[in-house]
């Protein structure tokens, strides 16, 4: 048997054990199937709520040339941008850039005329699109966990605090009903692969921005979503941003990168206990370290990456205000 294949059984094997924990997703099927169903509902009637067209300019800034595209206000995105210009920048843009300062969702509809520039990874100034890396990763590492864990497990994700690259490591934050719970290398393995399968779907990210009210009702089987949801609709003039990848719904300003194809090399590398919840339950810090598909570093230096991140990362903790900063802003 040779070395890859031995390899490529240990990790289906590491999937299919995850010891008490693992599942094939039988997580609260009806109300992830209600959440998706309010989320599909609300995305048409936001579509079908634009009415007559009209036409805006945008002014698009990079290779090969400075083009303007006229596109429909409301309803173009960034990625229809990009099918205009070639499939190369429809393939390497992961991140959009509006009016030279302000990041924009690539799946997100323009509001009004602008300039755009497309980011791919390997831009000269990586801030903004390593900051949306990082928090898809938090991001896609929730849907991870929901994948993995037995209904019995009481799984409930909190949050995932704003990304910090200088931390080294980006996080989701759960409440789990053990409070020994201590995952293995082949549970925590079997996460990651879970991060690897999406990345290989080539799953859309989608944003959506609806009413408090709403969100109460997508998320009212969430006791940690529903306590933070008066916090965010305060600081966003009632409105409240959501993302969906494959059936996976959670909040976030956002933005974060187009497709979980930009997922490159992820390991999912340490679980922290942060407090007690109740009598039985508990607090975790599940913690990763990811590169963006195309960036390669030999075994040696990842390794290094992988150390870093096993340090517990000093994001705001669960039981701390729930405030998110404004929209960044390049200045």
């Amino acid at each position: 048997m040779s070395a890859a294949t031995k390899i490529h059984k240990a990790t289906w094997c590491a999937i299919r054990n995850l010891e008490q924990y693992r599942t094939k997703a039988k997580f609260s099927s009806s109300a992830i199937g209600t959440r998706n169903e309010l989320f599909n509902q609300e995305q048409r009637r936001q579509r079908d709520a634009v009415g007559r067209i009209e036409k805006i300019e945008v002014r698009y800034l990079g290779l090969p040339e400075d083009v303007t595209l006229l596109m429909n206000n409301h309803i173009s995105t960034p990625y229809n941008c990009a099918q205009h210009l070639s499939e190369g920048h429809c393939k390497r843009s992961a991140l959009a850039l509006i009016d030279g300062t302000i990041p924009w969702d690539m799946h997100r509809p323009l509001q009004e005329s602008c300039t755009l520039q497309l980011l791919p990874f390997n831009v000269s100034e990586p801030h903004v699109i390593n900051k949306a890396f990082w928090r898809t990763c938090s991001f896609l590492l929730g849907a991870a966990l929901h994948k993995s864990f037995k209904s019995e497990a009481n799984l409930q994700l909190h949050s995932f605090p704003g990304p910090n690259i200088k931390s080294g490591s980006f996080v989701h934050d759960i409440v789990l009903s053990s409070q020994s719970w201590q995952p293995s290398k082949s549970e925590l393995r079997a996460i990651s692969a879970e991060m690897v399968k999406m990345a290989a779907q080539d799953l859309p990210i989608e944003r959506l921005d609806v009413q408090q009210e709403l969100a109460y009702e997508m998320f009212k089987d969430s006791r940690y979503k529903s306590e933070q949801l008066p916090s965010i609709g305060k600081q966003n003039q009632g409105r409240v941003t959501l993302y969906r990848v494959g059936d996976h719904i959670d909040i976030s300003r956002g933005p974060m990168v187009a497709s979980t194809r930009f997922l490159g090399k992820c390991t999912i590398g340490v679980s922290h206990k942060l407090a007690n919840e109740g009598s039985s339950g508990a607090f975790y810090r599940i913690q990763g370290i990811a590169l963006p598909s195309g960036y390669m570093l030999n075994h040696f230096a990842f390794g290094l990456l992988e150390q870093r991140a096993q340090k517990l990362n000093s994001a705001r903790l669960p039981h701390e205000p729930f405030e998110e900063p404004q929209q960044m802003q390049i200045s």
